[in-house]
């Protein structure tokens, strides 16, 4: 199965059930990682997790305990 957003997003819409699931899942796995990746990004310019997270819409205890232990500059919530 392909990674390409647009392709992913179609195939969820496909009439067979496990391909849709398929490219459900494989759709929140890239999106999960280009959250990850903005989340580093922000941090790296020195974002605070209270600013990060209200632009994710979650709270700061969330982002930070989903992201701070991944080495994304971890420091003071």
């Amino acid at each position: 199965m392909t990674n390409d957003l647009a392709t992913l997003v179609r195939q969820t819409e496909d009439d067979d059930p496990l391909m849709a699931l398929r490219a459900t899942a494989a759709l929140r796995r890239e999106i999960e990682r280009m959250e990850a990746v903005q989340v580093r990004r922000a941090r790296v310019k020195g974002l605070a997790w209270s600013m990060i997270a209200d632009a994710i819409g979650v709270t700061k205890q969330a982002v930070h305990k989903k992201y701070g232990g991944r080495g994304l500059l971890s420091g003071g919530m």
